[in-house]
């Protein structure tokens, strides 16, 4: 994640790679005002990364064939921390970045110990990455998910002792038998939720690919769809409105949640999703929901533009849920490009006043209490 010039996005940090969201936001000064089209004071970008531990750059080699053309160019930059990325960040006016581990992370990991001694090796390396600028690189904790009680302890080291603004997530932790699948979405993972908002961090919810029975049922001879093309909104939807017909945000009333690409899907569903709660099958919704659907979107979950770069989404998004209030510029780096990123969010136009603002700056710095960064010390705008 990083706090730039026009827009407000992050980036995750997934599976030995380093991955970030950027929030750009361009103010008086910016040292490439001539990118954007916002006038002084403008918001500014804060993106949120992926990356990847150098040890690892084997199976991130790996990885990157699912998704990238040029795998080497993907490892390299997924494996950088500060030279490559903020290379790119002082060219699009991107101040400050978010990093995440990439995917699928510890998630994959089945053995529990395993699990918890990758995700504190994944934590301690990257903080001494970015320790040494805090104007401009931050983090979420990469957790172990095989219990909540682990998870929560881990988390709270991060955040207490590292200053991680919070945990991404590569969506179900792989059971310790290999096989089991593990949802965050029942009452024993209370005492993790409580963690997250005792701490005052949100938790964001990051997509993987399949693996397993899943992977072999669904997925293997549709291998095309594998990733942003289908198998990742799926697997996001599936287990975001699982946390909310299971009741964990009626139960942790004050947790945020994030999620990236504009939604995964759900914005566009949201109209019918509501409709068969509500209208079509109002017991069964009343008894497992205590507010609508819509208003969980408005008061627990956000979401980001990353690799989602399409202005009519955008505006779409924004209308349904009422305003942009909780929406989040994004980069998606290196899945995505900073030119794609920031050039599109630069372009938009036909938003309402301060929109932009909200969306490329403000809304980030709010939810993970950021004070100042570079190029950018501008309140945040009322």
């Amino acid at each position: 994640m990083s706090l730039v010039s026009t827009a407000a996005a992050y980036r995750h940090v997934q599976e030995g790679r380093v991955s970030s969201e950027v929030f750009r936001a361009r103010i008086c000064g910016d040292p490439f005002p001539k990118r954007s089209k916002l006038t002084c004071p403008a918001p500014a970008h804060i993106p949120r990364d992926h990356y990847n531990i150098p040890e690892f750059a084997e199976k991130a080699k790996w990885w990157a064939g699912f998704f990238a053309v040029d795998a080497e160019k993907h490892v390299r930059e997924i494996s950088d921390v500060d030279k490559i990325r903020l290379k790119y960040a002082d060219d699009y006016g991107v101040g400050y970045h978010i990093l995440s581990y990439t995917a699928p992370g510890i998630q994959d990991i089945a053995d529990p110990g395993e699990a918890l001694k990758a995700a504190q090796h994944t934590n301690d390396w990257v903080y001494e990455q970015i320790k040494d600028k805090p104007d401009r690189l931050g983090s979420f904790a990469a957790l172990p998910m095989h219990d909540p009680k682990t998870a929560a302890a881990e988390l709270r080291r991060c955040v207490e002792e590292y200053g991680f603004k919070g945990a991404l997530v590569n969506d179900i932790q792989i059971g310790s038998d290999g096989e089991s699948l593990i949802f965050y979405d029942k009452p024993e993972w209370d005492e993790f939720w409580q963690t997250c908002v005792d701490l005052d961090v949100p938790f964001y919810l990051h997509p993987k690919q399949p693996t397993g029975v899943v992977y072999d049922k669904l997925w293997a001879d549709r291998k095309e769809l594998v990733g942003p093309i289908l198998s990742f909104s799926q697997g996001v939807s599936l287990h975001l409105l699982g946390m909310v017909t299971n009741g964990v945000f009626d139960r942790n009333p004050k947790l945020q949640i994030i999620i990236g690409h504009l939604g995964e899907g759900l914005p566009f569903n949201l109209w019918r999703a509501q409709h068969w709660f509500e209208d079509i099958k109002k017991p069964i919704g009343a008894t497992t929901m205590k507010k609508t659907l819509r208003e969980y979107f408005q008061q627990n979950i956000w979401i980001t533009t990353s690799g989602h770069f399409s202005t009519p989404t955008l505006k779409y998004c924004i209308e349904e849920f009422g305003n942009a209030d909780r929406i989040m510029f994004s980069t998606d780096f290196p899945f995505e490009n900073y030119h794609d990123a920031c050039t599109w969010f630069d372009g938009v136009e036909g938003l309402k006043e301060g929109d932009k603002v909200k969306i490329g700056r403000d809304n980030a710095k709010g939810l993970f209490r950021l004070a100042t960064f570079k190029d950018c010390d501008t309140p945040l705008e009322k």
